[in-house]
């Protein structure tokens, strides 16, 4: 019979419960499920650019750039250069292993001064696997790999407020090759929309050269679940997720500017029930909480009030990114910022900083995260992005700014 490397059970692992990897359960919940909400294809939820990754993960609203996307794909409709495209790397996991990340390429393309077009594609690599049979032989190598492909459109409604929808292919194959093994194992696959709101308002403040403030609104990964077996019944939720924020810029002069931003985010999947085996059925039953054997739809209504530990439980479901950026002349930034969640959810915490450069049409934007604590997976994440800018004149040609 056909084995799997041990390296794939880290994958599979990451890929259904990478948050448990840093989770802790409450005193009350030791023995039984852990109140950490898992999901498939978890790569959705990866920052892809190293500008939002050294402000700790924060983008509902700050200024519109390429990888809005990600972020709040109604910012394309705030851009001020006519075409853009960006090209990232992210190396994941550092801590454990070497050679699993996510590449993205992202563009977008204005329409006139209201609407926008954009489209990105993030392939996120697992590495390379070995498969061997019973008595150790080797039976192959093959690198398991998902991918999304994305596209939205964005429209001003006013000078202030824009939004934005924009829908979603996933594909995601964890056993690559293992299907010619056993049929009813299969490479998942689900569409899913975003639906997006920006408010940019501009102020004048005495002393200086003005500013703004914005606030951003987006649930992204509306989707059908994915499943990876034909023999399974239930289905996996993927990550919908629910991110707002405000944002301050403060033009202090022609020449110097700093811009604060805080984000705070939430998934819209039903939080895992609380339960007990009975041993006259059995079979386990809930004894606190909702069942999360729902569709995907009611899973996002159910995500507000089925916390087993009522409203508590909820906000601990809440987690929170702050942000500082300073730029120079629109040529040079640097930037800090921190993400929070609760150690009941997932205790990711870590600072991050990072800097861009923007030079004609080039620009250049990297971050590192630095852990709360030590020994955590995600330390020595070092990102960079590439990023090129281009206007139009008034016959519709590309020109650099």
């Amino acid at each position: 019979m056909r084995q799997i490397h041990s390296k794939l059970v880290l994958l599979l692992v990451f890929t259904f419960v990478v948050s448990n990897l840093f989770a802790q359960l409450p005193p009350e919940d030791a023995a039984n499920n852990n109140r950490v909400i898992s999901t498939s294809v978890p790569f959705l939820m990866i920052a892809p650019d190293a500008r939002s990754g050294g402000m700790g993960d924060v983008g509902a609203a700050t200024s519109p750039d390429i990888y809005s996307m990600f972020w709040n794909p109604a910012k394309y409709a705030f851009c001020d250069k006519a075409l853009g495209i960006g090209i990232g790397y992210v190396p994941w996991l550092r801590g454990l292993v070497n050679d699993i990340g996510l590449a993205s390429l992202y563009g977008y393309y204005k329409i006139g001064d209201k609407q926008a077009i954009a489209m990105s594609l993030r392939f996120f690599s697992m590495g390379e696997i070995q498969y061997t049979d019973e008595n150790g032989k080797d039976q192959g190598r093959y690198k398991p790999n998902e991918l999304a492909v994305d596209a939205t459109y964005a429209r001003k409604f006013s000078r202030e407020i824009s939004g934005a929808v924009a829908g979603r292919f996933i594909y995601s194959n964890l056993i690559p090759g293992y299907s010619a093994y056993d049929a009813s194992v299969k490479p998942g696959y689900s569409v899913a929309a975003d639906i997006a709101l920006y408010y940019h308002h501009p102020l004048e403040i005495k002393g200086t050269s003005g500013g703004s403030i914005s606030f951003g609104f987006d649930i992204s990964n509306i989707g059908a679940k994915i499943s990876y077996s034909s023999s399974l019944i239930q289905s996996n939720f993927i990550p919908t997720n629910l991110r707002l924020g405000p944002a301050f810029t403060l033009n202090i002069d022609d020449y110097n500017s700093i811009s604060f931003a805080l984000d705070l985010s939430k998934l819209l999947v039903p939080t895992p029930p609380v339960t007990q085996y009975d041993s006259a059925t059995k079979s386990y039953v809930i004894i606190g909480g909702r069942s999360n054997n729902v569709s995907a739809v009611a899973g996002i209504f159910q995500s507000f009030y089925d916390a087993p530990y009522g409203f508590k439980e909820e906000l601990q479901e809440i987690t929170v990114s702050a942000a500082v950026e300073y730029w120079y002349n629109k040529l040079f930034a640097i930037r800090t910022g921190y993400f929070y969640e609760s150690k009941y959810k997932g205790n990711r915490q870590f600072f991050t900083i990072g800097a861009g450069l923007r030079y004609n049409v080039f620009g250049l934007d990297f971050s590192y995260l630095i852990p709360v604590k030590q020994n955590n997976p995600l330390q020595n994440t070092l990102q960079f992005t590439l990023l090129f800018n281009f206007d139009t004149d008034k016959k519709g040609k590309q020109t650099a700014q």
